[in-house]
Formats: C-alpha cells, structure tokens, sequence
C-alpha cells in the first residue's frame, strides 16, 4: 500500500508499505483523507525529534475496516475521525478527564509497519500518510457519514488543537477580548473557537495581508500584519484577556505575554525547537498574568470530536473553508512546499 515515509533525510512516497492485522483493543482504518500539518513538517526539518523510518501524518479520517477483540463502540464500515491520543484510560490522568496528560499517549511510538523486512515507526500513534492505519480504539471516534473526510479529518488535530485551547484550556468567556498571533490553520481555529465561545473582540495578526479576509471570515473583528504593542493597544488600551502564540517563534511568546491586560493568560501552541528559550519581565507577572502551555488543546477526543461535528453540521464550525487545496498523496512534496511558505490554510492528502 501507498504511504509517506521520512527516513531521517529524505521523505518519500512509498507503495510496498504492508501493515499488520488488529489486536485486541485496535482498530484498522483505511484512510480516505489526511490533513498536511506543520508538525509533520517539524518531523521533516528536525524542530521535532522522532525516529525513524517513519510514517508520516497524524491528521485524518477515513472508514473501519475491522476491529480487534473487545471493540464495541465502532465497527466495519463505519466513519471516522482519528485523534493521537493513544491514552490508556485507566491512569489517573484519564480518570480525571485529562488524556492529554496520559504517560501512555506520550513517547511511545509504536511499530504497526513494516517495508521490506524492516519495521518502520508510527508518528503520533496515527500515521494517516497511509492507506490503511491501524489506531488504539480510543482514537477512532465515530463521526456522521454525511460529514466529507476532507474536512473530518481537520477535526483530528487543527481544530481540536485550536477551538480546545480557547475552550478547554484559556476558557474564553462572553465578552472576553482576544489576540491571535498567527493564522495558519491552528490561529483560524483558534480565532473561531473565540468566535463560538462569545469573545467581544478578536485581533487577528499575521505578517501576510493576504489572510486578512479568510481570518475574518472565521471571526475576527480586527486584522493586523504587525505584532507591535502599540498596534494592538489601539484596539485594546488595557491589552487582551487572552493572547494565543500560534507560531512557535519565541519572540512571539514575548509578544503575547506583553499584550496582556491585568488577569490575562499567554496560551503556548506554537511549537519551536525542543530546546528552545524563552524570556519575559518577571515584574509583568504580578498582576495575575498567566502563561499556559496546551497539548492538543487539552482535549478529550470522544467527546470533543463528536461535538465539533455537530457545531459544522449546525453551520457554527468552519471546516471546509478551511480546506484550501487536496492533493493526491503523490503530490506529497508540492503539498509540503505550500504549507512551507504559508500558499494554503491547510493542504489535505487524499487516496
């Protein structure tokens, strides 16, 4: 079968890739669509460490194939959408709703592929570069049949990052006000998951003018290419209840804490090196400022991805225009290249 996999220099589209049969607990799933995230990008240029040979991508959907033993909640022929969390459910992280922090969803790559003899790894407990994936049965979330894979499969990892970090983490309320530095495909739905939880301004910056309109079309009230507090306290004298670092620059970290009003809390989802540092005025802090780091936007996927359906199926959650090019999966390197220079709001592989 077809898949995309990086051997710690080069990536590459591969059709010898085999996959083993489910064991109890897992569920096969042929992938119909995969979302082309920066983190998969970030495998590819070293910001993220993982071994290697790999198996690429980690945001998809697509239909069950078959089950192992002890399955219940899906079965052949079913759609779905795919998380990362291959939490165990039985820590007492799990137990108190928080999967995310699960021992077991963390650093465990596992081994369901094999090419040419050689065993290769799985990124994110996913790979959805592949025609078929096998995921822990945790991770296979049911979704509708009328919901198109190419916008299910944003649910998994964009929008559960970006609408669970405003929701599940920062806890926008009504009339709360909201800085979004970035507008990729996570800073859109961290702008619209501002929109769904009632924020009274939302400032949108992003150094490409060209993404003015679609980030105010999923709910931005203000639009800047420039990060300058002095820019954004036009809007906001006093600063933001809640700032959103969604680059992974760490001048930006410093940025979103300084845009801050009193009480305000910097939300970390952009992703920098492993070893990278940042710096901020301890003296700003005092007045109960906050700085978040989010996994994944705190979710708890079984119930956030059903409930993000709904939201698009009711025309409150924005998927498809969040689409902005699909690509057959042996268009893998132009797909990289526009998600590179920033050409696409989320570049979506399909088999």
């Amino acid at each position: 079968m077809r898949g995309v996999v990086f051997d710690g220099s080069r990536t590459e589209v591969v059709d010898d890739l085999e996959i083993r049969e489910p064991v109890p607990g897992e569920v096969l799933v042929a992938v119909a669509a995969a979302g082309l995230c920066h983190s998969d990008l970030s495998v590819v240029d070293g910001t993220i460490p993982f071994p290697s040979p790999v198996v690429l991508g980690h945001e998809g959907a697509g239909v069950v194939e078959a089950v192992g033993a002890g399955v219940g909640h899906v079965a052949p022929g079913d759609h779905v959408a795919l998380s990362t969390l291959a939490n165990c459910g039985a820590c007492a992280q799990c137990d108190r709703g928080r999967p995310t922090m699960c021992r077991k969803a963390i650093g465990m790559p596992g081994r369901p592929f094999s090419r040419r003899g050689e065993s290769l790894y799985q990124f994110a407990s996913n790979s959805a570069f592949a025609e078929r994936t096998l995921v822990k049965a945790v991770q296979a979330v049911k979704i509708p049949a009328d919901l198109p894979f190419t916008s299910a499969a944003l649910i998994g990892c964009g929008v559960l990052t970006g609408v669970g970090a405003v929701l599940n983490r920062a806890k926008v309320d009504r009339g709360d006000t909201v800085v979004v530095i970035g507008t990729g495909g996570i800073g859109l739905n961290v702008i619209q998951g501002a929109r769904i939880a009632g924020a009274l301004t939302i400032v949108a910056i992003d150094a490409n003018p060209a993404k003015e309109a679609v980030a105010r079309r999923f709910g931005a009230t203000h639009f800047l290419t420039s990060a300058s507090p002095d820019g954004v306290r036009e809007i906001l004298p006093h600063g933001a209840d809640h700032a959103f670092e969604c680059v992974g620059r760490t001048e930006l970290i410093r940025t979103a804490i300084d845009l801050l009003d009193r009480h305000g809390q910097a939300v970390l989802l952009g992703v920098p090196a492993a070893t990278a540092e940042a710096s901020f005025l301890v003296s700003s802090m005092y007045l109960d400022k906050s700085i978040l780091g989010c996994r994944y936007g705190s979710s708890r996927p079984q119930r956030d991805i059903a409930l993000y359906a709904e939201l698009y199926r009711e025309g409150r959650l924005l998927l498809d225009e969040l689409v902005t090019e699909t690509y057959p999966v042996e268009d893998f390197a132009k797909a990289a290249d526009d998600a590179h220079h920033g050409r696409v709001a989320r570049g979506v592989l399909v088999f």
